[in-house]
């Protein structure tokens, strides 16, 4: 309420309840001018009241333009935003937007992983997937580094639309090389996409797409909204280290869809606050740490063993001699 509403009060109520009512008004109004003013997710979240009051005056105010520098994940990125599309139908807007850029290419190299929604988008963005079996190394499937330079040399670089890679799989699948990828990208000039579909929750994951962008090339990387932020299936993070890319894949993506995915974030990040949201980081480590002695013990006991998949900072798996 402005002030000549606060006045017109005081012909109904004690001056005194006004001025309380007032006080308490400011207390939130401070927070959201905090959070508009600096642009950054707060560090203690906020409550109910809060959050309602500012999805409330901005509904009123009839704007779309919600603040979208949470300060979390990949602190090198220079932008990101979200998307009312899975992992899959994101990573097929990135494809789609280097498909402008690079109109002869028609490849797409992909280290194999099996999961079918990474296959089923570059054949939507109307590519060409060329799998790129992984390479045991103990007891992990790594990046065949070799028979991507390989491939590259074979089908020449002009007909590479990119190399996909991923940072979060399911073990016994260790995340790709991602710097040795994003090097031999920077080489080619072969543009590189990251499906980091559950990896913005590790801090080994961020790590390996911001040393592949220092030292290499990445040019979007992709990210769940349900898999990193306890949010309804139905949306996705495209992110990327070059800010003009990523608002020309923004441009790409046809009419107007439901805001739900972005208010939902946009509620749940300012519910947890920055400490919050960490705390979740930290507990998953401590749950990953749990999983891996009790998957020891217990795959002990039937004659089997944990196996040894420390690059694979997301899942873990164990030995399996009898099929049923």
């Amino acid at each position: 309420m402005n002030e000549h509403i606060l006045e017109l009060c005081n012909r109904l109520v004690p001056q005194a309840y006004i001025s309380q009512g007032a006080q308490a008004r400011t207390s939130h109004e401070h927070l959201i001018k905090q959070l508009i003013e600096h642009r950054k997710l707060p560090q203690q979240g906020w409550d109910d009241q809060t959050i309602e009051l500012l999805l409330n005056e901005l509904a009123l105010m009839d704007s779309n333009n919600f603040p979208g520098n949470c300060g979390v994940g990949v602190k090198s990125v220079k932008n990101c935003f979200v998307v009312p599309v899975a992992t899959g139908m994101a990573l097929v807007l990135c494809m789609l937007t280097l498909k402008l850029k690079r109109p002869k290419a028609k490849y797409v190299l992909w280290p194999r992983i099996d999961q079918k929604s990474c296959f089923k988008s570059i054949v939507t963005a109307g590519l060409e997937p060329v799998i790129i079996e992984n390479v045991i190394e103990g007891d992990e499937l790594r990046t065949d580094l070799t028979a991507i330079s390989e491939k590259i040399q074979e089908l020449g670089a002009e007909n590479i639309l990119c190399i996909m890679s991923t940072t979060s799989c399911f073990a016994p699948r260790a995340p790709d090389r991602l710097e040795e990828i994003g090097t031999t990208c920077k080489e080619h000039d072969i543009p590189h996409v990251v499906n980091n579909a559950y990896g913005l929750q590790s801090t080994k994951c961020t790590h390996l797409l911001q040393q592949a962008a220092r030292v290499g090339r990445v040019d979007a990387f992709v990210q769940s909204l349900d898999k990193n932020f306890m949010v309804p299936v139905g949306g996705a993070i495209i992110a990327g280290f070059d800010k003009n890319f990523i608002n020309e894949i923004g441009k790409t993506y046809p009419g107007r869809a439901s805001a739900t995915p972005t208010v939902d974030l946009f509620i749940t990040l300012l519910s947890l606050g920055a400490n919050g949201y960490q705390q979740l980081l930290d507990k998953r480590k401590e749950m990953y740490s749990y999983l891996a002695s009790a998957l020891e013990k217990c795959a002990a006991k039937f004659g089997e063993r944990k196996l040894n998949t420390k690059s694979n900072p997301i899942s873990q798996g164990k030995s399996r001699k009898y099929r049923v």
